[in-house]
């Protein structure tokens, strides 16, 4: 079963959460500030479900010192109404976010759609499969990209969502469908997570020339992974 990292400075939540997702046949570690928290990633950890304040490193800059390093999926725990702490998290690589309070189920519900996404790869293809849609070529087992022959520094859900791009080359892809292929949630009102994961992702892939970029934003549609005119 998956390792989950746990960092936040709320020892009583965090001893409640750390029974709920043992309960759940998670193995969990757990870090009460951002620093600790750093010092227990490794290779071993298959998620990290970290709140946003804490003391002498905040979530926030733990999470731009991960990325500097790991790609290790992230699920940002938010106060409630926080807009500007998820639009932030989503920017700095964030994988998805929960607002305070939430249920025992909606956590492990969130948790347990990430890891299917970051780890379908693994588990469903070999390293010798892939996919290609004019210059960018996809390796779903090696949870590799490229695109001109470079490799793409993506998180896991920027990987997913490449993945599924490429998948359905011109095609209209709602930011419904996407939540729910992708991200693995419904979307609900309000929620920019699906604009946040596609405006980094079109950030890291070459535009064909300044002002053309890969992904095309449909006002009122959706998003299109377009072909070099």
């Amino acid at each position: 079963m998956a390792h989950i990292l746990l960092v936040d400075d709320d020892k009583e939540l965090t001893s409640l959460l750390q029974e709920v997702l043992s309960f759940e046949g998670f193995t969990v570690s757990v870090a009460h500030d951002g620093e600790e928290g750093l010092s227990k990633i490794t290779d071993e950890i298959d998620l990290i479900l970290s709140d946003v304040m804490m003391p002498k490193m905040n979530g926030m800059d733990m999470l731009k010192k991960l990325r500097e390093k790991w790609e290790t999926p992230v699920l940002m725990l938010t106060a409630k109404g926080e807009e500007i702490d998820r639009v932030i998290g989503l920017e700095l690589g964030a994988d998805d976010y929960l607002p305070k309070p939430f249920s025992d189920r909606e956590l492990t519900a969130r948790i347990k759609a990430i890891l299917r996404r970051t780890q379908s790869g693994s588990s469903t293809k070999s390293s010798g499969d892939h996919l290609i849609y004019q210059d960018i070529k996809v390796h779903p087992g090696k949870q590799e990209a490229y695109c001109q022959d470079t490799l793409l520094e993506l998180t896991t859900t920027e990987f997913a969502l490449l993945t599924y791009f490429v998948q359905n080359p011109g095609k209209t892809l709602t930011k419904e469908e996407l939540s729910l292929e992708v991200l693995g949630k419904r979307l609900s009102a309000f929620d920019r997570a699906v604009d946040m994961h596609v405006s980094n992702l079109r950030k890291k892939l070459p535009e064909f020339e300044p002002g053309k970029p890969r992904i095309k934003t449909l006002r009122g549609r959706g998003y299109l992974l377009v072909e070099e005119a």
